[in-house]
């Protein structure tokens, strides 16, 4: 090659990496007059090809120059492996060579991108290696740029992703300690930063430390948004200023910075050793745009070397998007809680009015929910046997039996007190013993004017006077075991119904018509009765047809609800000889079923109510208590398996409670170990759950609850031991599935 006036040539300065290949004589020249051209660009020269691949590995060129004149055989087995290693991208390949040495259509085809023929100008050739080079600098930094955007999308793609993941997130989370923790984490993360706290806006209107990611403890104090004595902001504090004014605050470093009061900070770098440094403050505001929070984030650091650095201004619209996700994620959890708030209140209103309803149910109705909750509480603590795998996971799953024992009694609101509260037999809505002790003096004046008579009638006055002695002595004895079976107290033996049909046979004058003054309702069940002439003699006791209250057909439950109590002919039946003549205790099987159709009254409204998901069970919670692991129970005689852990604790609960009252005016209450001793007998005939009223006994909650709601007088010396069994059978038919 001539080499005449390349020296001369202006090129511009290039960058870049060039490799010659050439003989040495050759490629030492060419080597020295691109260097004079190229300024800048690297040169090196290689003369063996035996070392043009490692010389490539060695110095990653750019370029290679290849002067194929003395190279002699094996140029196109290089260009193909040398192509092999670095695809055109990564290498450019420029021959120079003469015409009837090397054919340059075929090693173009091998892989060069450009052939010059010989001569060639020195010129020309610097000047084409040049704009190639160029070509190559402007490509690099094209292809740097478009990685520097790429790693910069991925980077936001990310962030966005990360966004959008923990929007959903704090979406589908109902724990609020687990919410605010996961609002700080994908702070920090989002910021890459060391550390972040979060404020609460107080309904005092003061700011107060909620949580932090730092495992150091929350300062207690609150901070005041506005001055007592001029209502102004308390503007000089950073995180007091983007909560009143609703604004982000960047702080670059904490210990230059005038614009706030920082002296809090500082003073916690000095008692913890930490140091901050640079401060992001978001305040956090939901859909009514009122402040109710504060974000607050420590020390962001460079991603490569851990440094603290400034919070670029950049990712302000991103926190602020995270701190409005939070706010509205905060806002509708504590909506959601204080709807669960007011509806759990609004029915512990309701328990306590079917409480004030009656005067002598006491607070069944608030002692039970209370019991069950402690018994439930004692059963998810249990890590072995039957109840290992029992427990309420979650607070939805408390809510929910806490709202089914609150309920357990809301069909009573239908019952009326004065079968709940029967107290004597003659009950109704007063004690009608008074009516048949007025008969009675009717009898007795009767016999006094029976003896006036006789001795009018010259009778012997000894005579008439035994007589009435005699008369008056029958009708005390007999007014005395009246009223005495009117009690219900004792059973009844046959031989006392038989007495009370015979007294009933005595009779008595009535001059009065009974059918004046009667409600619209009596009226009609007498409509088209007889009606005899008066005066009428009346049995001292009767039971009458006025006395049968027939029972409607909508009065008798739907087959739906699939009720298997059996249902009395007649609604009431307040006849004097059939309610005295009651064997045991003071109710009528009308009765008995009037109360007990509070549970029916119960299943009947519930269902009647679109429970959420959450609360699905709160009927089965409310209406199984007096259901019976022999599927004797009612309403609905369930069997063991159909009754659930839960169902079972309230049927323990309701039961202890009721026996242990000391409000009823139909018993006397029970000492503790009677008490327990009629709960074991219920147990032994399979009433209810062995493993759970064992449990009762061994956890203490029989007598932590009999010492919070028992006179002390109930509260006898218990050996639990004599109501335990030597080993406790497995909770049948209650799985995993019962919770």
């Amino acid at each position: 090659m001539n080499s005449a006036g390349l020296s001369e040539t202006a090129v511009t300065l290039i960058n870049g990496r060039l490799l010659v290949w050439a003989d040495a004589d050759t490629g030492l020249a060419l080597c020295r007059d691109l260097a004079a051209l190229l300024g800048n660009c690297g040169l090196e020269l290689v003369t063996d090809r035996n070392l043009i691949e490692s010389s490539l590995a060695r110095y990653p060129a750019d370029v290679l120059l290849i002067d194929t004149d003395g190279l002699g055989d094996g140029l196109e087995p290089a260009l193909q492996r040398i192509r092999g290693i670095y695809p055109a991208e990564a290498l450019t390949i420029v021959l120079v060579g003469n015409p009837g040495t090397v054919d340059c259509d075929s090693l173009l085809s091998l892989g060069a991108i450009d052939c010059l023929y010989k001569p060639v100008s020195r010129a020309e050739l610097g000047l084409r290696l040049a704009n190639i080079l160029s070509s190559l600098n402007r490509l690099k930094a094209e292809r740097t740029a478009r990685q520097d955007l790429e790693r910069e999308i991925q980077a936001r793609t990310a962030k966005l992703n990360l966004l959008i993941d923990s929007g959903l997130m704090m979406g589908m989370e109902r724990s609020r300690a687990k919410l605010l923790q996961h609002i700080l984490r994908e702070g920090q993360k989002l910021l890459h930063c060391d550390g972040a706290t979060m404020y609460w806006v107080t309904p005092q209107g003061n700011l107060k430390f909620a949580e932090r990611t730092r495992t150091d403890c929350l300062p207690v104090n609150e901070l005041p948004l506005y001055r007592a004595d001029s209502g102004s902001p308390n503007d000089n504090y950073v995180a007091i200023y983007a909560a009143v004014h609703n604004k982000p605050v960047i702080i670059d470093d904490v210990y230059r910075e005038t614009r706030f009061d920082c002296s809090g900070t500082r003073d916690f770098d000095t008692q913890s050793g930490y140091r901050t440094v640079s401060l992001l403050t978001v305040p956090m505001a939901p859909r009514n745009g009122a402040v109710i929070g504060v974000l607050q984030f420590i020390n962001a650091l460079d991603p490569g070397s851990g440094a603290v650095i400034p919070f670029p201004v950049d990712v302000v619209e991103l926190v602020e998007a995270l701190a409005a996700q939070a706010a509205v994620a905060l806002d509708n959890l504590q909506l959601i809680q204080s709807q669960k708030d007011t509806t759990e209140s609004i029915i512990q209103v309701l328990a306590a009015a079917l409480d004030t309803k009656s005067p002598h149910t006491g607070h069944h109705c608030v002692r039970v929910p209370d019991l069950a909750i402690m018994l439930a509480k004692a059963a998810c603590r249990e890590s072995s046997g039957p109840l290992a795998d029992f427990d309420f996971s979650n607070e939805d799953q408390w809510l929910e039996f806490r709202v089914g024992a609150w309920l357990h009694d809301c069909g009573k609101v239908t019952t009326p007190e004065y079968v709940i509260e029967k107290a004597t037999k003659l009950d109704m809505l007063y004690n009608r013993i008074h009516e048949v002790r007025m008969r009675f003096e009717v009898l007795l004046r009767d016999a006094q004017i029976e003896r006036l008579e006789n001795l009018a009638n010259g009778m012997p006055s000894g005579d008439a006077d035994d007589r009435y002695r005699m008369r008056k002595t029958q009708l005390f004895d007999d007014f005395a075991f009246i009223a005495e079976c009117n009690k219900g107290q004792e059973s009844m033996q046959d031989a006392d119904c038989d007495r009370i049909r015979a007294i009933a046979a005595n009779s008595w004058l009535r001059y009065f018509d009974d059918t004046l003054g009667l409600s619209e309702d009596e009226d009609q069940r007498l409509r088209g009765k007889p009606k005899p002439p008066l005066p009428v003699s009346e049995r001292l006791l009767a039971d009458k047809a006025a006395h049968i209250v027939p029972r409607a057909a909508w009065q008798t439950p739907d087959p739906a609800l699939e009720i298997k109590m059996q249902v009395p002919e007649n609604l009431f039946n307040y006849g004097e000889i059939y309610n005295l003549t009651i064997q045991k205790g003071t109710l009528t099987a009308e009765d008995r079923y009037k109360i007990n159709e509070h549970i029916i009254e119960t299943i009947k409204l519930l269902e009647k109510i679109p429970f959420p998901d959450f609360l699905k069970r709160v009927p089965e919670y409310a209406s199984t208590h007096h259901e019976t692991l022999d599927g004797k129970g009612y309403p609905r005689k369930l069997t063991e398996r159909q009754l659930s852990i839960p169902a079972r604790i309230m049927a323990i609960a309701d039961i202890f409670e009721a026996i242990t009252a000391s409000d009823r005016p139909y018993k006397r209450p029970y000492k503790l170990s009677q008490a327990l001793k009629i709960m074991c007998d219920m147990k032994n005939n399979r009433h209810i759950d062995a493993t759970l009223f064992e449990l009762f006994l061994t956890s203490g909650v029989y007598l932590e609850f009999a010492r919070k709601y028992l006179y002390p007088e109930q509260i006898d010396a218990v050996d639990i031991g004599q109501f335990l069994s030597a080993s406790v059978e497995s909770v049948c038919g209650a799985g995993s599935s019962d919770r």
